[in-house]
């Protein structure tokens, strides 16, 4: 007989003990096992990440190849992401995320024994990026649409907060673990330790006990499906805006991240230990904007907050393009962090919010989309920084941000309940 994390009709839902609302979300079982499995599976990512960019540089001695890798890494996102959406709604969803995890936990190990056994080429990095990224495409929409289904309604902001928390401490941490990790066990160790991280994943994905979805997809043919989820986000007017307003940071504002490097040798004259802070400084903004959010209950939620969010977020990049020493160019950086990620977490709840259960997994894979067009974003704040350097490329980007946001969210702001 299973046994359920949710309070029995007419049983009041359990209060969080005083001090912990910041937490409030970790008290359901279910949400529990799927915030721990968030942190081991962005660890494993990052892991990756920093690993497979000292193999291919190591190996090429080219910035080009190590530019298409990271950008394979966001392809399956345009292809295979919207089937996701459409698979998320029709198959078991714990089920979806185990078998992924599964497949990323083998394809690790195995990788990591190409290299051990030293039969490791260039192209074999090009295929476990491709094949990673797929299967990232299908878990991701996935994960997102259940946090739903393992909270009540009036904790959904505070776990999807928690989520962007948990992601940006493993992001702080992530990059730094493993290049210490490269130190200790080697490139071959570390698709080892990615290996294990994504058995703890799998581990607690195993675990879940989720409620049938309501309405579940069953006879429609898969393009049909697909068909009706696009058609749905294209007819709800404030669903639409929320998609639009999604694609903002992605496009006009983290491409910021891809031209630091520029930044930070040729404006501010540091080495790669000043460019490292400079690259984790974002990431303790981001924590920190996000416990925040999690503390703060008449932030969650408002549409109001989102627009207030993305024209911070464009000043601060602003801001940045004016700094010419280190001090004050983290500080804004840690701005720039905060504000990005008040701005992301809202636009998932009120996602969420207004999704119904038999939608969410197309709607969440096709907001996902912008994952995939960050590649464009990068290689337009490339261009700019390289004729016009990379101060002017930022300004660029916030004044972009303000003024796309501006003429997406008022008419959202009006037209929403």
């Amino acid at each position: 007989m299973e046994v359920s994390d949710q309070p029995a009709v007419g049983q009041a839902e359990p209060r969080p003990r005083p001090g912990l609302g910041t937490f409030k979300s970790l008290r359901h079982r279910n949400f529990r096992l799927l915030w721990f499995g968030l942190l081991f599976s962005s660890a494993g990512q990052w892991i990756q990440q920093v690993t497979l960019g000292w193999l291919v540089y190591e190996l090429t001695d080219s910035a080009a190849l190590l530019g298409i890798v990271n950008g394979l890494r966001a392809v399956p996102f345009l292809l295979t992401g919207p089937l996701a959406g459409v698979l998320a709604d029709r198959l078991d969803r714990r089920q979806l995320m185990f078998w992924t995890q599964v497949f990323l936990l083998v394809w690790s190990f195995l990788f990591g024994l190409d290299i051990a056994l030293g039969y490791l080429q260039v192209w074999h990095i090009f295929v476990f990026t491709l094949l990673t990224g797929v299967a990232w495409s299908f878990n991701q929409p996935v994960r997102q649409s259940v946090v739903p289904e393992v909270v009540p309604r009036e904790d959904l902001a505070n776990a999807i907060a928690l989520n962007s928390a948990g992601f940006n401490i493993t992001r702080v941490v992530g990059p730094g673990l493993g290049g210490l990790l490269i130190a200790l066990v080697g490139v071959a160790g570390n698709f080892f330790v990615q290996s294990a991280a994504y058995v703890g994943v799998a581990a607690m994905t195993y675990q879940l006990k989720l409620p049938p979805i309501k309405g579940r997809l069953k006879e429609n043919s898969i393009f049909r499906d697909l068909k009706e989820g696009i058609g749905f986000v294209l007819s709800h007017i404030q669903l639409r805006n929320q998609m639009l307003m999604g694609l903002i940071p992605t496009v006009l504002a983290l491409p910021y991240i891809s031209i630091m490097p520029v930044f930070a040798s040729d404006v501010l004259g540091v080495g790669p230990e000043g460019l490292g802070l400079l690259m984790s400084a974002p990431g303790v903004g981001a924590v920190v904007g996000t416990l925040l959010i999690a503390s703060s209950p008449r932030l969650q939620s408002r549409p109001a907050i989102l627009y207030v969010a993305a024209i911070c977020l464009g000043l601060s990049l602003i801001a940045l393009a004016l700094m010419r020493s280190v001090g004050p160019a983290l500080l804004v950086l840690v701005l720039v962090g905060g504000f990005q990620i008040t701005y992301m977490s809202t636009n998932n709840t009120l996602l969420q919010l207004i999704c119904p259960d038999h939608m969410r997994g197309r709607v969440m894979s096709l907001y996902m989309l912008n994952q995939g067009l960050m590649p464009l974003g990068s290689l337009l704040a490339g261009g700019v920084a390289q004729f016009w350097g990379s101060p002017v490329a930022f300004a660029l980007m916030g004044l972009s941000v303000i003024l796309v946001s501006l003429a997406v969210g008022l008419p959202g702001i009006r037209k929403s309940p």
